[in-house]
This record gives structure tokens, C-alpha cells and sequence, in this order.
């Protein structure tokens, strides 16, 4: 599995080539990358990435990446030399579950805090996802976390290897939002008393903020960021078809089981009626399945056009899609074939690089 550099090759304005939300063809692919890409170093199932921020710098060269099977990297993009850091706590591997997702606290040049999201297992077979955060300690040999401390537990715990979901995302004012899968579990996505299939908001500590969730009708949430208009945006993969993007509200409900443009697995048909039944529409969906990975929403200088839109990696889709956000909509603009799954995106130091995480189909099974 390969971490690649994209850096810049050309400037240029992009036509947009998908289709209207309200379609479900699939979106054709850009014929220009306007990025080279060079590949920097190499892991084993990488499933997550965050740059560190820096003292008066936004993003530093050094990076964290997360292997699903539980191991933890700091990584200098630069020269691609990676370290190992001690301190992370146990994590159960099984199908989809394992570490997650990484994100370095906003006020990380201070406090060194870092967020884990990773799996835990329970009674009875059971297991669910859990967020907790360390101390990351640099310049003192092996890097480590110490003071790990667990904040959120998924619950109910239930069986099953799927659908954890488990993404972090800081709001504009310091809070945290996070991503409950459903499980594959179906209903309880539609149950207000349990976790599954929500959004979460929460202080840095783990306190929930106004009330149990903040949004519902989840499925599998596994791209969470907010746009520098602070609107809080996410990708989530459907079942047989219908990848959606939305724009997320709080109090609403997303539909999921009870609507979307994709189908059970098996050919069971499901109500695309979002709207009539009470539901928020995807701001952009896809039929056949992308299978989106994660979520970037671009905030550099070397693509202005880009300027707060969602780049969205691509499993099944081997590819890098942009999206094109203005304000409360959202249109497909471009997909670029990348060869090979891609697991995550993010943006490096001042902008000049985007890092994308790709995979193979060994990994099949994070999808």
C-alpha cells in the first residue's frame, strides 16, 4: 500500500463533467490530472491521515498515518522516513474494524493532543468503536502517546465487523463532531436512544452537546469536515449504490434504511423517496457505488477554483473526485483515475501538496 504525494503540475480551470444530484448516472472521468503524483513511502492497510499543525503554521511536512492493524506512524512527507509511536492503546482487528482515524487537536502546538478512533471489543462477541486522546511526545527518542484517555464509547456494542464509521472532525469553535456507523444493523440508525447510525457533537472532552446526536438516518459516515463557511459536510457509502454526499443539519434525519437511491445487496429495493417520507436529500449521490473513503474539503492556494470544495477518495472508484460546493449545494465536477483504491486525502504544509493514501484490493474488506 502506497502513501502518494500529488503536487501541482499545471493550473487550470475545471469544467464540470458529472451529473445533477437528482441523476444517478456515474460520473465520468476528467481526462487531465492537473497534480503529478510521487510516491513516498509504504504501509500495510493505511486507513487514516493528519498533519501535525505547527507553532504560527497551519500544517507541518510531518504527518500521523494509522494502519488498520493497530500501529501508529509519524511520517515526514518530505524525506518519507516514517517512525512508529509507542503508546497506542490495544485495538481489535476484525473485518472493517480496527484503528481508524487520527486527528490532531486545533490547538495541538500547545497541548500536543492527539485523537484515536479504533475498535474495542464487549461481551458475548461484541465490539464497538471507541475515541480517545494522548499526549503525543516528539524529540525524546520513539515518539509516543502517554495519558491515553478514552472520552466516547459506541453504544450498544454489537456483533458483526462492519460499519464503525468512527471519523473526527474539530468544528470552527474548538467542539468535536463524530461519525456512528450503523452497524449493519439497519434499524437502530432510526432509534434515538442509541448511537448507531448518528452524529455526534461533543466538547474536546467527551461531554455531548445539545442533546444525544445531532443528526440521524446514518449509515456508514466515513469522510466528516467542515467548509470554511463552517458548514459541517460528509460522504457516506450506501449499500448496493447510492454514495451520498450531505450537507449535515442539526436535528435532521438522513432516511437510512428507510430511504435511498441505492438497493439492499441481494436486489431488495428501498424507497428513493427522501423528501415525502420526511428525510434531507443528498446534496450528490452516485449509482453504481464509488465507495467513498473519507472526505477533504480544499482550502489551499494552488487550485483556487477549488476553494471549498470536497475532494473525496474513492475505494471501488480507484479514484480522486471533486465535488464542487457552493454554500448549501453541491455538484459533481471531476474524477480522476487513480489505478488503485484510495483510502484518504489530506492537504499538506501551505497548501502545496495534497497526500492521498491508496490501496489495494487486499484491503477489500474496509469498504
Amino acid at each position: 500500500m502506497t502513501l502518494r504525494l500529488m503536487q501541482v503540475a499545471a493550473i487550470l480551470v475545471l469544467a464540470a463533467c458529472g451529473t445533477a444530484p437528482s441523476q444517478s448516472s456515474a460520473q465520468q472521468a476528467s481526462s487531465t490530472k492537473p497534480f503529478t503524483e510521487t510516491e513516498v513511502t509504504r504501509f500495510e492497510a493505511p486507513w487514516a491521515m493528519d498533519f501535525l499543525p505547527g507553532s504560527g503554521v497551519a500544517t507541518t511536512k510531518m504527518a500521523l498515518v494509522t494502519e488498520k492493524g493497530g500501529k501508529l506512524w509519524l511520517l515526514d512527507t518530505a524525506t518519507g522516513r516514517k517512525q512508529e509511536v509507542a503508546g497506542v492503546p490495544s485495538v481489535h482487528v476484525a473485518g472493517q474494524g480496527g484503528l481508524g482515524d487520527v486527528v490532531a487537536h486545533p490547538g495541538f502546538a500547545g497541548n500536543q493532543r492527539v485523537y484515536l478512533s479504533y475498535i474495542e471489543p464487549g461481551p458475548g462477541g461484541t465490539s464497538g468503536a471507541v475515541i480517545g486522546y494522548g499526549r503525543l511526545l516528539l524529540g525524546q527518542g520513539q515518539p509516543r502517546l502517554e495519558g491515553f484517555k478514552v472520552i466516547w464509547r459506541q453504544s450498544p456494542k454489537v456483533t458483526g465487523n462492519g460499519h464503525f464509521s468512527h471519523r473526527i472532525a474539530f468544528a470552527p469553535d474548538g467542539s468535536m463532531f463524530i461519525s456512528s456507523g450503523d452497524r449493519q444493523k439497519f434499524d437502530p440508525a432510526q432509534d434515538a436512544a442509541s448511537d448507531l447510525g448518528k452524529i455526534i457533537h461533543m466538547t474536546d472532552q467527551g461531554q455531548r452537546i445539545g442533546g444525544h446526536h445531532y443528526s440521524m438516518g446514518h449509515r456508514n459516515v466515513l469522510g466528516l469536515a467542515f467548509a470554511p463557511d463552517g458548514r459541517l459536510w460528509e460522504t457516506e457509502m450506501g449499500p448496493q449504490g447510492g454514495d451520498e454526499v450531505n450537507l449535515i443539519v442539526e436535528g435532521k434525519n438522513y432516511g437510512w434504511p428507510r430511504a435511498s437511491y441505492g438497493s439492499h445487496y441481494g436486489g431488495g429495493d428501498i424507497p428513493d423517496d427522501h423528501k415525502g417520507r420526511g428525510f434531507e436529500e443528498p446534496k450528490v449521490w452516485w449509482n453504481p457505488s464509488i465507495s467513498p473513503g473519507g472526505l477533504l474539503i480544499y482550502a489551499g492556494d494552488l487550485f483556487p477554483q477549488w476553494k471549498g470544495d470536497a475532494l473525496i477518495p474513492a475505494l471501488s472508484g480507484q479514484a480522486l473526485i471533486r465535488v464542487d460546493i457552493d454554500g448549501d449545494q453541491a455538484r459533481k465536477a471531476d474524477q480522476w483515475d487513480m489505478g488503485a483504491r484510495v483510502r484518504a486525502v489530506d492537504q499538506g504544509r501551505k497548501a502545496k501538496s495534497i497526500c492521498s493514501r491508496t490501496v489495494t484490493a487486499a484491503d477489500a474488506c474496509s469498504s
